[in-house]
């Protein structure tokens, strides 16, 4: 009989996307993975990952992380629940683990699953891409005739700025917005590109994960401390974050 895997992570887009690649490991050995997230983030993934259960959660201010989460996978008998945030104000005993003072966010969530870190960078295994949404999205967007820059600068409530003389002047610039109902759709438009900025959220995971960078000139913009900013295998050129930013996060000063 078929064995089942619960996965506790909720949000963000960026963290699920990351951990796509956990829950592959296990959908490879046989398991069914069941998976609760917001459900404004169904969208995303349901036509790209269908061999995950989504399960929609509604979003409120504290049992939408953990504890409805854990419930609703007990409800479909999950023979396995794995929790993949790396800290949550209500469940101390996270911080606790001897992980949580040596590894960034998204190495724990391998750790804690048990699955080789370097599965990350599998994620094109993972997704069936939507070839025909991803054509249409790159006509609507993309002049031919012109070399373009992709710019992703909003990620969750912070916007990022940068110093645009970087820009050729004769580069169009496509700046990722809500064009379309999935995040993946995007993956023809950015391997198109010239150059890719992005500030570290969901489409520097999912470039770096593709291994975009390895073919597109990419520049990343950071925004959190080195715990909480995600380990990147691409060639990026990292940015100077404004001076607030710069000065929240940093550690040696």
């Amino acid at each position: 009989m078929t064995k089942r895997l619960g996965i506790i992570q909720s949000r963000g887009l960026g963290d699920i996307i990351i951990a796509l690649p956990i829950a592959h490991h296990y959908h490879e050995q046989g398991w069914h993975v069941h998976w609760p997230i917001a459900e404004q983030f169904i969208p995303h993934v349901v036509r790209h990952v269908p061999w995950v259960k989504w399960i929609p959660l509604t979003v409120d201010s504290g049992p939408y992380f953990y504890d409805t989460p854990y419930q609703r996978l007990l409800n479909f008998n999950c023979d396995e629940i794995i929790c993949l945030y790396q800290s949550l104000t209500n469940h101390p005993e996270l911080q606790a683990r001897p992980e949580f003072q040596i590894m960034k966010f998204d190495q724990i969530k391998y750790a804690e699953a048990g699955v080789p870190f370097l599965d990350k960078w599998r994620l094109a295994d993972c997704v069936t891409r939507d070839h025909e949404a991803e054509q249409a999205l790159y006509q609507r967007l993309v002049n031919r005739n012109r070399p373009y820059v992709v710019l992703h600068l909003e990620g969750s409530d912070h916007r990022a700025e940068f110093d645009r003389a970087i820009i050729p002047q004769d580069y169009d610039q496509i700046e990722v917005t809500a064009h379309t109902d999935s995040v993946f759709d995007w993956l023809t438009v950015l391997e198109g590109a010239e150059i890719l900025i992005c500030v570290d959220s969901v489409i520097a995971n999912l470039a770096d994960q593709f291994q975009i960078p390895k073919k597109v000139e990419s520049y990343f913009i950071p925004r959190s401390h080195i715990q909480l900013t995600p380990v990147l295998n691409g060639p990026w050129r990292c940015l100077e974050p404004s001076p607030e930013t710069a000065q929240r996060i940093r550690i040696f000063r």
